[in-house]
């Protein structure tokens, strides 16, 4: 789904102001815990994130949950219906983000059709999100019927390599070991690997966010899982840090209408992930519960084998890497909401050697999910470069 530039601001910050529904239930036994849920006794002494209702206005239904899962929420609104913010606030809402307060006819749907959800997992599934907005729409503002023929009789669309499943009768060619052994190998050999412990980058950054204009970008990572991404727009920095325990995500108000949110549950998880795969060497204590069953699967034409594994925060994780060469080619990881599990995918490509290290990572890595997507080219590596706290320290709201 291409979006315009007035859909890239709203997705990113997509729908400030439609509504939700906190569902309340615990989660059946070995299913992730919903985002805005409470967190076990033993996480209790996290600081508890900024709720929905706290930072915007006329939230009627979607109480209760963090801010980054509101706007994973409303991420999933935009792929499900390929609206975008525009068509459910109306045009104000494009120039001003108080606009977005304002109810319109297909927001006061939106909250009827959430309820209406609910009501229906809640009588035949126990609960569980086995029926979502995606069920129905997959795409489509309204909801077909009518089978189509053309559909029926016609070529079926190519398989979405996010969506493959492990198979236990699959026939499993490699252990997640020997693929982890071969990716290692790849991209230089653990002893090279163990000698890289920082680096600092700098490249261009271009996404929604900029319009598609390329920008100035700074990467600096600190093994063994501190990472910090800033991207120099005309109006302000866009970063994301993940300083080794906690993550947050900033940006200028005109880009975003919360300037500064704190990453949790299967985000948090997947800004350590990306940080520890800053430093290949780490890419087997990323995750627990290794698997390979997976079936044939390609990514561009090419034949890729996959492994899954489980993050903290019960964030399940894919890890695809090509057959030939042993490569990482992508990552998807999963993120609950309150409405239904939200995919970001990870490509990578471009592997250069880092200068005097025998090493190589990516040059070009483009991140996707439901509210954004931004790709970065790197021009320039320092590695084991001396880099001060402050890089990866809590950024100060704007």
């Amino acid at each position: 789904m291409k979006l315009s530039r007035g859909t890239a601001l709203c997705v990113a910050g997509l729908a400030m102001f439609i509504t939700a529904v906190v569902y309340g239930q615990a989660p059946p036994a070995g299913q992730a815990r919903p985002a805005g849920q409470a967190p076990p006794a033993a996480q209790a002494a996290a600081p508890r994130p900024q709720l929905a209702e706290e930072a915007f206005k006329n939230i009627r239904v979607l109480k209760g949950i963090p801010v980054k899962e509101f706007m994973n929420t409303m991420g999933f609104f935009a792929a499900s219906l390929a609206f975008n913010c525009t068509d459910c606030h109306g045009g104000a809402s494009a120039s001003d983000w108080a606009n977005y307060a304002t109810d319109t006819p297909l927001k006061n749907r939106a909250r009827q059709m959430i309820t209406m959800v609910k009501a229906i997992n809640d009588a035949n599934f126990g609960g569980r999100q086995f029926v979502t907005c995606y069920t129905c729409h997959r795409g489509s503002q309204k909801p077909k019927i009518v089978p189509s023929l053309a559909v029926q009789y016609g070529e079926p669309p190519p398989d979405d390599p996010d969506e493959v499943e492990a198979l236990p009768t699959a026939r499993v060619t490699a252990t997640p070991d020997q693929l982890f052994d071969k990716y290692i190998q790849a991209v230089g050999g653990a002893q090279a690997l163990g000698r890289l412990t920082s680096f600092t980058a700098t490249g261009t950054y271009e996404g929604f966010d900029s319009d598609f204009a390329k920008v100035p970008v700074n990467i600096y990572a600190k093994a063994p899982n501190m990472r910090s991404l800033v991207a120099h727009m005309a109006s302000g920095d866009v970063s994301y840090t993940y300083d080794g325990r906690e993550g947050w995500q900033t940006g200028p108000r005109d880009l975003t209408p919360v300037s500064l949110i704190p990453l949790i549950g299967a985000d948090l998880a997947g800004a350590r992930a990306d940080a520890q795969l800053s430093f290949p060497g780490q890419i087997k204590q990323m995750a627990t519960n290794w698997r390979a069953d997976f079936p044939p699967v390609t990514i561009d034409d090419k034949p890729v084998l996959v492994v899954q594994g489980t993050m903290p925060d019960r964030t399940i994780v894919k890890l695809y890497f090509d057959r030939a060469s042993g490569l990482l080619v992508r990552q998807t990881r999963y993120a609950p909401t309150v409405i239904g599990t939200v995919p970001t995918h990870a490509t990578y490509s471009d592997y250069r050697e880092v200068p005097g290290t025998g090493v190589k990572i990516p040059f070009t890595s483009q991140m996707t999910w439901v509210d954004g997507q931004y790709t970065v080219n790197l021009t320039s590596v320092t590695p084991n470069a001396a880099i001060e706290a402050a890089r990866f320290a809590k950024p100060a709201a704007r």
